[in-house]
């Protein structure tokens, strides 16, 4: 096995091909968006057909990968995390823009992603203050084979939401 090869091996990438969906999977998809508390009587009255079987479509759309998870989306705010910052970081080695993955353990980490363009790795990170935030910085920092760190910090936020079934 090549080192190339024992390295992927606890990282999971995921080959994009879109799912087969057609409009009232797309529907139903809107729906649950807006509200996954919705139940299949709900759905069913939304979509113009019966609960079992959009039950089935919504089993099937788990199956398929397309419904990831059913989650309640938290405040971070009031839970106490109010310092919303994006780092944009760059790596000297792809070794290093993998060391930055310890990192997807962390609560403050809401998002991690690598990227192209002026950085290698983008985080999203949700600090309580500027002190915990600058504890954070100090941990990236300290990985081999980071160069910089650029941090984003929102002052506001107006939008925040998932993808669109459309």
């Amino acid at each position: 096995m090549s080192e190339f090869d024992k390295e992927k091996d606890g990282i999971k990438q995921t080959r994009h091909k879109p799912a087969e969906l057609d409009a009232i999977d797309r529907k139903i998809l809107g729906a649950l968006a807006e509200d996954a508390g919705r139940s299949y009587v709900e759905l069913s009255e939304i979509v113009h057909l019966s609960a079992p079987a959009v039950h089935d479509r919504v089993k099937r759309l788990k199956r398929d990968g397309v419904i990831k998870n059913t989650v309640a989306v938290l405040d971070g705010c009031k839970l106490g995390r109010t310092l919303l910052t994006f780092l944009v970081i760059d790596t000297s080695s792809y070794q290093a823009t993998r060391a930055l993955l310890q990192f997807t353990s962390r609560k403050e980490v809401e998002e991690l992603h690598t990227v192209a363009g002026d950085g290698c790795v983008l985080i999203k990170v949700r600090a309580a203050d500027t002190e915990s935030l600058e504890n954070f910085l100090m941990e990236i920092q300290s990985v081999e084979g980071v160069r910089s760190v650029r941090s984003y910090i929102a002052l506001s936020t107006f939008l925040e939401r998932g993808p669109s079934p459309d």
